[in-house]
């Protein structure tokens, strides 16, 4: 890779925001120059811990991710090596035995409700983007996925919502809006989207 090589995208915004649509869309744009690193993928493993417990975990506060592993990692990829990225199982609330192999990219994109929440992280970034929704809109969509793609029960995902999505929320996640450089609200606004696939091909 050259010197300019790769443009690190940090693409945060809260649960069923429109991230991963978003991302997705530059996927599809870039093609292979694109890798993707998703930071959920790095929250701990608590294999000494009982699954009931497991449940009860605060999977939206900055101490529940392996924040220095997936900082090494995405150094790795900017110098050009490519990592094994852990593979995490909700259905289980625990990291799988499984990785991923992650190859460097022209392109890196890293996504993640508090992937703006650290200043080591940013500071590896060309370009930040906060994508928001209505709260409404985020439940509905996260209460769809839960039950279709991790296996929840619909009184399970209203009382981490209410528990812990929400209230880490507003603690956390909407905070992080002040580092982005493009504030959009929705995954599929064209403008933004147009935009930030401009600045990367000037950057490329």
């Amino acid at each position: 890779m050259s010197d300019k090589y790769p443009v690190i995208i940090g693409i945060a915004g809260g649960t069923g925001s429109g991230k991963s649509t978003f991302t997705n869309r530059l996927k599809d744009a870039f093609g292979d120059k694109v890798s993707v690193l998703y930071y959920d993928n790095y929250y701990k493993a608590h294999d000494d811990m009982p699954f009931e417990e497991r449940k009860q975990i605060n999977y939206d506060h900055p101490d529940a991710f392996e924040t220095d592993l997936f900082l090494s990692h995405l150094e790795a990829l900017r110098r050009g090596e490519a990592v094994d990225c852990p593979v995490y199982d909700y259905t289980i609330h625990n990291r799988s035995d499984k990785v991923v192999r992650i190859e460097p990219a022209k392109v890196i994109i890293t996504e993640g409700i508090l992937v703006l929440a650290d200043e080591r992280i940013r500071r590896l970034m060309d370009i930040k983007i906060f994508v928001e929704a209505d709260a409404d809109e985020r439940i509905l969509r996260r209460v769809v996925r839960d039950v279709k793609e991790r296996g929840r029960d619909i009184e399970n995902i209203m009382h981490q919502y209410l528990t812990t999505v929400k209230p880490m929320h507003y603690l956390y996640v909407e905070p992080t809006k002040v580092f982005a450089d493009i504030v959009t609200n929705s995954g599929l606004n064209d403008v933004a989207f147009d935009l930030v696939a401009s600045k990367i091909r000037s950057l490329l």
